[in-house]
């Protein structure tokens, strides 16, 4: 270490003397036992994915083995610093170089990025590099396309990005409208995003012939890969013309997400977009790994360092354990689940689009709402039920909306569970309604004043 450069002084000469304590601080006196019964106490109050099923839809909240937990808090993967010289490094290079090819053989796209730290980020990325995609060409364009049924994220991403959102509907089957979409097009779009599978857990099955028009008019298709849950080992975005994707680490590759983090949104991109990737990139350089930063048309550095390396070693493992085959069957288990509760549950509550569901059905709750029942209430009565409720009123098309996705990880007799009390609110729906209304009970807090809690939060520690 290098000598003290601090002068070896007093306390009270270093630090005035207004700054210092007087007296002792007042902390609580707690024993060790105290203290874990406290937390102990907290995680059970706590909803969490190894508590019950997460019904999340578009979230895919689905269990994550504790393998990649486990994987990600070895010293070489946790303690590592970010400004080690690349030849101390090289087990986490392979791991960021290897990750990336695993993610283009996933999605038939000719290259990856690890950088974007979340989802979002990897669609701001993926809009930066049609920017300067378009501005190569000498033209930036205007216009981005996004369906009605698009997530949140999409439109805003597009805002910061430097670019005007312009909606296309849906059909009275849940797709892009076709002649809506035609009608569009023109010169000044830049590109189309995408959800594929969508919003309403349909698969867009035009994909083939949007990609033609899309490409067609000089613009670019970009996919949200939120859902990409749905395709693995399946459909490949590459093969059905999407220029670029962002992956959901957290989302489709391990690693729970509840709480705002962490997360990781590489971004794929086909021929087209390869020179504007984010720099530096990992490429491999005969028996080693180092950091490529010489591209020229390279939108920059998007992200401190290399992104959330953490997230990637999660993913690395979830992958490699489960292997190709696996990865299909992760799929296929979660269209069979969702597809599961979709036929259970059609005869109690309404279905705007009807399958086949991909991972996720959306159901409304218009029927039950005549009876003075929304869906926000019927959310909070499933906490009662010992379930943490589905999406509420998304997608925006969809009336009094519930998204139910249940993943592949869940078994059917938690599925059973689920639909057995989902059918029970339908039914107090029609003999009790006050029962639905005034839930939840049962849970720590009864129903709060919710824009109270955001505006007026106190998380203030006082002793007694």
């Amino acid at each position: 270490l290098p000598p003290l450069d601090v002068p070896e002084k007093p306390l009270s000469e270093l630090i005035p003397d207004t700054y210092l304590r007087k007296h002792d601080a007042v902390l609580p006196q707690l024993s060790e036992s105290e203290i874990m019964r406290h937390y102990i106490a907290l995680s059970i109050l706590n909803y969490h994915v190894d508590k019950n099923l997460y019904p999340l839809g578009s979230c895919t909240m689905k269990y994550n083995p504790k393998i990649n937990e486990n994987m990600a808090r070895l010293d070489g993967a946790a303690n590592l610093h970010p400004l080690q010289p690349e030849e101390t490094v090289q087990g986490a290079l392979t791991i960021i170089h290897d990750l990336a090819q695993y993610l283009c053989e996933i999605s038939g796209l000719k290259a990856v990025t690890l950088q974007p730290a979340a989802g979002a980020h990897g669609e701001l990325t993926g809009l930066m590099m049609i920017r300067a995609y378009h501005e190569n060409k000498g033209n930036p364009r205007k216009i981005i396309l996004i369906p009605d049924s698009a997530h949140g994220t999409n439109p805003a991403s597009v805002t910061i990005s430097g670019y005007t959102t312009k909606q296309i509907p849906s059909n009275d089957k849940g797709l892009v409208d076709l002649d809506a979409l035609k009608a569009a097009l023109d010169e000044d779009v830049a590109a189309l995003m995408l959800t594929n599978p969508n919003t309403v857990g349909l698969f867009e099955s035009q994909v083939e012939e949007i990609s033609k028009l899309i490409h067609d008019a000089g613009a670019l298709l970009y996919m949200d890969g939120a859902n990409l849950n749905a395709l693995l080992g399946i459909a490949r975005p590459g093969d059905m013309g999407f220029d670029v994707m962002h992956f959901n680490l957290h989302k489709t590759f391990s690693t729970p997400h509840g709480g705002g983090g962490p997360g990781a949104g590489p971004v794929g991109v086909s021929d087209r977009l390869v020179n504007f990737l984010p720099k530096p990139c990992v490429i491999k350089n005969g028996d080693s790994y180092t950091f490529e930063c010489d591209r020229k048309h390279s939108i920059g550095k998007i992200s401190t360092f290399y992104g959330n390396f953490g997230v990637m070693v999660r993913a690395f493992t979830y992958i490699r354990m489960l292997g190709a085959a696996g990865l299909a069957r992760v799929s296929k288990g979660a269209l069979i689940n969702a597809n599961y509760i979709m036929s259970k549950l059609k005869p109690y509550y309404d279905l705007p689009y009807d399958g086949p569901s991909m991972h996720e059905c959306v159901f409304s709750g218009d029927r039950q709402k005549e009876k003075g029942v929304k869906t926000l209430d019927i959310a909070k009565r499933l906490l009662d039920l010992g379930f943490h409720a589905p999406t509420v009123y998304f997608p925006l098309i969809v009336h009094e909306a519930l998204m139910i996705e249940p993943t592949e990880t869940e078994s059917r007799r938690t599925l059973d569970a689920f639909i057995d009390a989902m059918i029970q609110i339908a039914k107090e729906v029609e003999e009790n309604p006050d029962i639905i209304k005034n839930a939840p009970v049962t849970t720590p807090v009864t129903r709060l004043d919710e824009a109270r809690a955001a505006k007026e939060g106190n998380i203030r520690y006082i002793p007694q």
